[in-house]
């Protein structure tokens, strides 16, 4: 019993003796830590903030995106390197530990192929400045507002609401939307009867309104460009024309557009015209047609 009694005093000592030297320093550790990745963040938020001063909407959003992909780099070199000198604090060899690591990380590159394909892709989307978040995208057949951009993903936010979670490793092609300026093209459909030279003045004559209005000169950057007359539809003559506005406000802009330019073709009695159906009898081998009989009723108006 007194044996037993003296190994644990003894056991107690070591343990108290570790925990006065190694285990002050990794708590010391951990906290510095802590600290670390507060101050990291702060440094990085204030920097990008720094650049942001003065920029354009544009740089703000690269800015964005790349701030947030810095804080997780940073984080995990943090990580890594506080786990390591933990390491050398419990006594564990830290030379082995590298080597194997260095061989595991080689066998999951293999086994996750994957997972490297989409890191390096990520990298070049980030490198080359495809895409942000806050822009309007179209990537693997999905369309949306880019929320996040990490090294493995794209999250967008379609219209809807949807969220749609795009490994980089499977885009293809980036359609963006939103880089640097916008554009937005308009099928204007009339009567074939019109004069497409009134039609088009009327179209000037909107577009030059809304850009002298408050709530959108600032909006949209270029008067409308008419690009003439484009195609003779079954019922119409389309005349296409286009708009340039700052990014992400296309939309906007093309529904105040069609809605002001509806009015004004109602006031000057343009017609907008819908499906018409023209009905062809046939004829048999004498050349004879089929009767048709059409009744045409009347209401009378009292």
């Amino acid at each position: 019993m007194e044996l037993n009694l003296i190994n644990l005093k003894q056991y107690l000592d070591i343990v108290g003796k570790w925990l006065l030297s190694s285990g002050i320093q990794i708590v010391l550790i951990l906290i510095i830590i802590v600290i670390a990745i507060k101050l990291s963040k702060m440094i990085v938020s204030k920097l990008f903030e720094k650049f942001q001063r003065g920029a354009d909407e544009e740089y703000q959003k690269r800015a964005d995106t790349l701030s947030a992909i810095f804080k997780v780099i940073i984080n995990i070199v943090i990580y890594a390197v506080g786990l390591i000198i933990i390491l050398g604090e419990l006594g564990i060899e830290i030379g082995p530990i590298l080597a194997a690591a260095g061989i595991l990380g080689l066998a999951v590159g293999f086994g996750a192929q994957n997972l490297v394909q989409d890191v390096i892709s990520g990298f070049f989307l980030l490198l080359e400045d495809q895409i942000r978040v806050n822009d309007v995208v179209s990537i693997s057949d999905k369309s949306g507002v880019v929320e996040k951009i990490s090294l493995r993903m794209v999250i967008l936010r379609d219209l809807s609401g949807n969220v749609h979670y795009v490994r980089n490793g499977r885009i293809d092609v980036v359609t963006n939307m939103t880089k640097e300026y916008s554009r937005y093209v308009f099928e204007i459909g009339v009567a074939y009867k019109e004069d497409i030279d009134k039609v088009c003045q009327v179209v000037e004559e909107v577009d030059r309104d809304m850009r002298s209005d408050p709530q959108y000169q600032n909006i949209i950057l270029e008067p409308i460009e008419i690009l003439g007359l484009d195609d003779f539809a079954d019922s119409a003559i389309v005349i296409k024309a286009r708009t340039k506005t700052k990014p992400i406000y296309q939309w906007a802009v093309a529904r105040e557009f069609k809605k002001r330019l509806k009015k004004r073709f109602d006031e000057e009695q343009i017609e907008i015209p819908f499906p018409h159906l023209t009905i062809f009898v046939g004829k048999d081998k004498q050349g004879q047609s089929v009767p048709l009989n059409v009744n045409v009723e009347s209401e009378s108006i009292h």
